[in-house]
């Protein structure tokens, strides 16, 4: 059954703001970087929408606009000379510096929407539709197993290669500290323990500007300069 126009506008919306994004940002920024991985993600979520692959369309839909809501606000924030949130702060800090590589951006913004941002969007979602976060995990895995296809094929893009040289590339070490497998995990918890917690505004709160600290912390390094 084809979506209903109310459907298809909000997701047709984030992909239209991350093309002209991706029009105007310089190829090198790391933030374009990062914005054409997401961007091929929420296409291919678009996709599997149109393909009837998600159990609840109304919630995928509900959380993949939340999601992406998120890493718009930034961009705006940014844009505007206001502080983005802690989990972005590298990525805009150091879009430009010469010695970060590309796939060091795309990961390190990973790391900021799905460490923070995705954990926040649950939430929000579980609001919007009235729902527990238990309603919503199929969706959060879909959408995390294209995330997790997607990782692969920007490190084997990405990679200094040939083999020999990624063992010994300190990029190859600096990034094997980081798994997005474990993030989505720990996401899911921050997820579920968010909501327990939402009656509890000031301890939410403190939860939530923690995790936004931890989060940026873990993106700083991974944003750590390499030499060529």
């Amino acid at each position: 059954m084809a979506r209903s126009e109310y459907l298809t506008t909000p997701v047709d919306a984030v992909v239209s703001r991350m093309r002209a994004l991706d029009a105007a940002l310089p190829e090198r920024d790391g933030v374009a970087v990062f914005n054409r991985v997401y961007l091929a993600v929420t296409e291919e979520v678009d996709r599997c929408l149109d393909s009837g692959l998600f159990t609840d369309p109304r919630a995928a839909i509900a959380l993949d606009v939340r999601f992406a809501g998120r890493y718009l606000a930034a961009v705006d924030a940014a844009g505007a000379d206001r502080r983005p949130p802690a989990c972005w702060r590298p990525l805009f800090q150091l879009r430009r510096h010469p010695g970060v590589r590309p796939l060091q951006f795309a990961l390190a913004g990973i790391n900021a929407h799905i460490g923070h941002d995705l954990a926040l969007a649950v939430v929000d979602t579980c609001r919007e539709l009235d729902c527990e976060p238990a309603e919503l995990e199929d969706e959060f895995d879909r959408v995390g197993d294209l995330l997790v296809a997607l990782e692969e094929r920007i490190r084997d893009e990405l990679m200094p290669g040939p083999d020999l040289l990624q063992i010994a590339d300190p990029l190859t070490h600096l990034l094997g500290s980081w798994s997005l497998e474990r993030a989505r995990d720990a996401t899911w918890s921050a997820a579920r323990a968010l909501w327990t917690l939402r009656r509890f505004e000031d301890v939410a709160e403190e939860f939530t500007e923690r995790l936004d600290a931890a989060v940026g912390f873990a993106g700083r390094m991974l944003l750590t300069p390499l030499p060529d």
